[in-house]
């Protein structure tokens, strides 16, 4: 248990004689909520068993080679296969689109080849021309079932034994499987220069209907060729993207370190910006609305009502109704501004002067700015080992066999079936053309029937442990900048190593409340996903109260899960300071937050706008620079740009990854700003100026304030 001298003065309820001799974040604490740590513990190492149980069961080569119709792998090396790598469909016409093909659901017999057709060539012209050259036959047999010798077997017979395809067409491997060459010739779809082949069974076909077949394969290929290319760029430019995002660092830096000087010329610049912009869109509207007004024979009379709904939004602004709508609503938006400006003033002040707090806060510890790296790390192992199990789950199990149908009302359709036994059956007699496909992996053990189950408890342990890496960094952020914002006479008092003490504290004690909080969270992300999945399932429904109904709980659990996030994000500065569980810190910084609400909303408003301009501002800028450079309009480094093939590709991978970087040097701002805001209400109520209870606000905010101790002692006397 903590020594009660060792605790800071309580927010709540008379203030406790203050103690000289405290510095910051109580280091003499015990843990807490022990009883959520010892489950997270074990929760974690039945993760790993769940991984192991996963890799022992299942097999990748299930996810990395395409599988035949009789669940045997293409190219796996030491099979039969291994120098098969690609797969072909015996009659791709009966293939409706690629999802189809893709997950290798097709009603055709599936073949591991080592090479897809490139010609054109039917059953029946390889039978005419095989009794004058051999080689006919030896070309098409290896599309044929391994084994099958017999080229003087009737057509009928092949196709009822599904030896032999009735016809192949030119084609080229994608994602390992065969699929029609297709080739656009003066805006005709052609494949090998013809728009119509024979499908060996006497019919003349279109290429169209292998087109329709494989609907959108042609824009995956073409996709293909531009991934190439893309590939190209990066390649040859990796480095100057590289030189790009560490002039992001750079500039981010700083930015932060210089928000001491500048945030409040920057932020009242932009309020009265906007104060200006507004005020011009007033006059600008007046404008109009009197131009309007005074011409003769205008539409000046004519209102909204009467022109009704039109799709052309240019004729709503010859009207002079719809700039009189305007001029009032940006009056109302500029009275607002104005009216919220004069009474928020002081609270603005105070929210520019933390800002300024934090930057300096910042340049004590620099050591914060690179934590987002250790989190970044941890996020990435979370989720490599999520992909891993889910992987090794999805691919556990044995092949499963199911009937497949070309018509949409055979009864034996999506049944399972056995390869060996099928033609003994009478489901070809029934459904005529119906296949005895494989379809998935899966089994009849208890492992198997849960393995849906256990891709759940996979997805929320991965959330569960990824809000706890979040979680760990906020605290961790959190006890450091209270470090700083607890030591008297800055920045003498601050204590050694405040980033590395302050994990350590967040590990050895708080790691059950950490794990209590991120499991909370955990929970509504989980039921958010359920939503999203039933919402993506009833979009084809017409039942619009169901489809509503899940709409509202949609928008529900968006705004529950923000607001746990914030009150998670306040209980771990309150739990970095005080020590306490995470119900107490939770519930303190709740009320601590409620009886400073307008503070509240104030700072966290003023502190996102400045932050996200300071990202779009350092983005835009690196972008612009990278603009110039790839296009090749700087002449003094004009020799030193690369030969790209879309200059774009660089452009927005610098764009975006500045973005980023700037993204994760200004989320540890504003955790700064956060912390030294709460410490700020905790000291505001805890203390009053004097000797024996002195602020640690710096002088800048007790100015703003005007509570300094001369008047705290007026006050009093």
């Amino acid at each position: 248990m903590a020594r009660k001298t060792d605790i800071p003065p309580s927010y709540y309820g008379e203030p406790r004689n203050f103690d000289p001799s405290f510095r910051g974040p109580i280091h003499n604490r015990a843990c807490t909520d022990v009883l959520c740590c010892v489950i997270f513990v074990i929760v974690i190492l039945g993760y790993i068993a769940l991984g192991t149980v996963a890799w022992i069961h299942g097999d990748t080569r299930k996810v990395v080679y395409p599988t035949d119709s009789h669940g045997q792998f293409c190219g796996q090396q030491g099979t039969p296969n291994a120098n098969k790598a690609i797969l072909f469909y015996f009659n791709i016409l009966q293939c409706a689109n690629p999802a189809v093909l893709i997950n290798l659901q097709c009603p055709t017999t599936q073949l591991c080849v080592s090479k897809c057709p490139d010609r054109f060539a039917t059953y029946l012209d390889m039978q005419y021309n095989y009794r004058y050259n051999n080689s006919y036959w030896e070309y098409y047999r290896q599309f044929c079932k391994p084994g099958f010798d017999n080229p003087r077997k009737s057509v009928a017979h092949v196709l009822r034994d599904e030896d032999c395809p009735s016809m192949i067409v030119p084609s080229r491997p994608f994602l390992q499987r065969c699929f029609p060459d297709f080739i656009t010739r003066n805006g005709t779809l052609t494949v090998a220069n013809k728009t119509d082949f024979k499908d060996g069974l006497g019919k003349t076909r279109s290429v169209i209907d292998l087109r329709d077949a494989a609907n959108g394969i042609t824009s995956l290929l073409d996709a293909k060729e531009v991934g190439m290319k893309i590939f190209e760029d990066y390649a040859s430019s990796w480095y100057w993207i590289l030189l790009g995002l560490v002039i992001t660092m750079v500039v981010s830096l700083a930015f932060i370190l210089l928000l001491r000087f500048t945030a409040g010329v920057l932020l009242w610049l932009i309020i009265f910006g906007v104060i200006a912009v507004v005020g011009y869109g007033i006059w600008h509207c007046y404008w109009e609305f009197s131009t309007l007004r005074g011409k003769p024979h205008s539409d000046g009379d004519v209102t909204i009502s009467d022109i009704g709904f039109q799709t052309d939004f240019r004729v709503y602004l010859q009207l002079s109704q719809t700039w009189l709508i305007l001029m009032i609503s940006l009056s109302v938006i500029e009275a607002v501004i104005i009216v919220i400006l004069i009474f928020l003033r002081r609270r603005v002040r105070i929210a520019i002067a933390l800002l300024k707090e934090g930057s300096r806060a910042i340049g004590y510890i620099m050591s914060t700015l690179f934590y987002p790296i250790i989190t970044f790390v941890l996020l990435a192992i979370c989720i490599a080992y999520w992909a891993v199990i889910a992987v090794f789950l999805a691919s556990s199990g044995d092949a499963v066999y199911k009937v497949m149908s070309t018509q949409d009302k055979c009864m034996y359709a999506n049944l399972t079936c056995d390869p060996e036994k099928f033609s003994q059956t009478n489901v070809t007699m029934v459904c005529p053309g119906s296949q005895c496909t494989f379809a998935f992996y899966g089994g009849e053990s208890l492992y198997h029937h849960y393995i849906f189950v256990l891709q759940l408890c996979n997805l929320l342990v991965f959330l569960w442990l990824v809000n706890f890496t979040i979680a760990l960094g906020q605290c961790t952020l959190a006890g450091a900048f209270a470090s700083y914002y607890w030591a008297l006479r800055k920045p003498q008092d601050i204590p050694s190593c405040p980033l590395f003490s302050s994990f350590s504290r967040a590990v050895r004690y708080h790691t059950g409340s950490l794990a209590f909080g991120s499991l909370i969270l955990a929970f509504v992300q989980m039921f958010r996903i359920v939503l999203e999945y039933l919402d993506h399932k009833l979009k084809g429904a017409h039942n619009a109260f169901a489809r509503f109904l899940i709409c509202c709980l949609k928008c529900c659990f968006w705004c529950l899960e923000h607001f746990i996030k914030f009150m998670n994000r306040n209980a771990y500065i309150m739990m970095a300071i005080y020590g306490k569980s995470f119900c107490t810190s939770a519930k303190d910084a709740f009320f601590l937050l409620m009886r400073n609400v307008v503070r509240v909303a104030v700072l966290d408003k003023v502190t996102d706008f400045l932050l996200f301009l300071g990202k779009v501002l350092i983005s835009g800028s690196v972008g612009v620079l990278a603009f110039f450079f790839f296009t090749r309009k700087i002449p003094v480094i004009q020799e030193e740009v690369p030969s790209l093939n879309y200059y774009w590709v660089p452009l927005l991978t610098v764009i975006f990854g500045s973005y980023l970087i700037a993204h994760g040097f200004f989320n540890v701002y504003a955790m700064c700003v956060d912390t030294l805001f709460l410490c700020f209400l905790v000291d505001l109520e805890v203390n009053n100026g004097s000797a024996a209870r002195p602020f640690y606000m710096s002088r800048t905010l007790r100015h703003i304030l005007n509570k300094n101790t001369n008047k705290r002692r007026k006050d009093k006397r």
